[in-house]
């Protein structure tokens, strides 16, 4: 019999992360589990690393480097698991990350996607993130993000969607939304993903037992980087055009121009506002091609526009007000 449970990690030259990666998965309470390293292209030995030090574990060679979204479709193709979990490489995890994510899918079979509890690998008093949110503004938000854990992140509950950091999917769910959109490349792909799944009535369930220690855009050279600010900027848009129903468009109006202005002077205030006008002219080229996606994901929409838009009030209000604790935590230790 196939295990119940595939664990997908992309990576692309990330061989100095793999023996802790590796290693702590080797480590964990539920075992009947398969790792699929996806290999985007790797130079640093990434592979010959992972098949002398783990032979357990399934390699997928992409031959080049094809982005983060491609890389887990082509791992959950590789999969025939009832759950698929998405995993990045730079990442540790607590022994009993995996167990407790299947045992809330178990119990949980309303929900389609599954949130861990994402700790700050370096300051383990940290939090990097207990579910993902999508604000009014159409910006996507991590909850908990740079708070102080505490017992407010002990309580399980529903979010908006999963980050893909560490995340379990049933399969049934992916086969009936679709996998990651490619051509979002990498950043946002999980958010995509995740209000698709709430368009078509899957909820995602926050699981604070299941702790992964997480390092954060490892590959890409930080959330500031030119990369990552040009593909968030642009798959940002992109994300609202595929899956926002148009009833919501003039509710979300005024927080969506007031967000892009602040993401526009937060750019020139970090040095990468070249890469975000960049991102916004991609965001307008990839316009024709979303408009197309987005009539599918429409047509196949279960959730009523009233409640798309009181899932994203509550979501928003969420965001707010942990962004209002991450400012007040700031203040304190200063």
């Amino acid at each position: 019999m196939p295990p119940r449970v595939s664990v997908v990690i992309p990576n692309w030259n990330g061989e100095r992360f793999l023996r802790l990666c590796l290693g702590s998965l080797r480590d964990q309470s539920f075992q009947d589990f398969e790792t699929v390293l996806v290999d985007n292209g790797s130079t640093d030995g990434s592979m010959a690393f992972a098949e002398e030090h783990f032979p357990e574990v399934n390699v997928v060679p992409l031959g080049e480097n094809r982005g983060t979204a491609a890389a887990f479709n082509a791992g959950i193709e590789a999969s025939e698991t009832e759950y698929v979990v998405l995993l990045n490489n730079d990442t540790e995890q607590d022994s009993g990350w995996l167990e407790a994510l299947v045992r809330a899918a178990e119990d949980r079979p309303e929900s389609g996607l599954f949130a861990s509890k994402l700790v700050d690998f370096n300051d383990r008093r940290v939090l990097d993130g207990a579910g993902d949110a999508m604000r009014l503004s159409g910006l996507p938000y991590r909850l908990g993000h740079g708070e102080r854990d505490g017992v407010r992140f002990d309580k399980p509950g529903y979010v908006f969607g999963a980050c893909a950091a560490a995340a379990l999917y049933r399969k049934s769910t992916l086969d009936e939304v679709g996998l990651f959109d490619e051509d979002f490349v990498s950043y946002c792909e999980d958010g995509d993903l995740s209000f698709r799944a709430q368009l078509a009535g899957y909820r995602c369930f926050y699981v604070p037992g299941a702790v992964v220690y997480h390092m954060g855009s490892a590959s890409t050279g930080g959330k500031r980087s030119p990369t990552a600010t040009r593909l968030g900027s642009r798959n940002s848009f992109s994300l609202l055009v595929k899956n926002l129903p148009l009833s919501a468009v003039p509710h979300i109006l005024p927080f969506f121009v007031a967000g892009q202005l602040g993401r526009l002077i937060t750019a020139a205030a970090t040095g990468t506002l070249r890469a975000h006008l960049e991102g916004l002219v991609g965001a307008w080229r990839h316009l024709p091609l979303m408009l197309g996606k987005r009539a599918e994901i429409q047509k196949g929409k279960k959730l009523s526009d009233a409640e798309v838009r009181r899932l994203l009030r509550e979501s928003s209000l969420a965001a707010t007000a942990s962004i209002a604790r991450r400012l007040r935590d700031r203040a304190v230790s200063r």
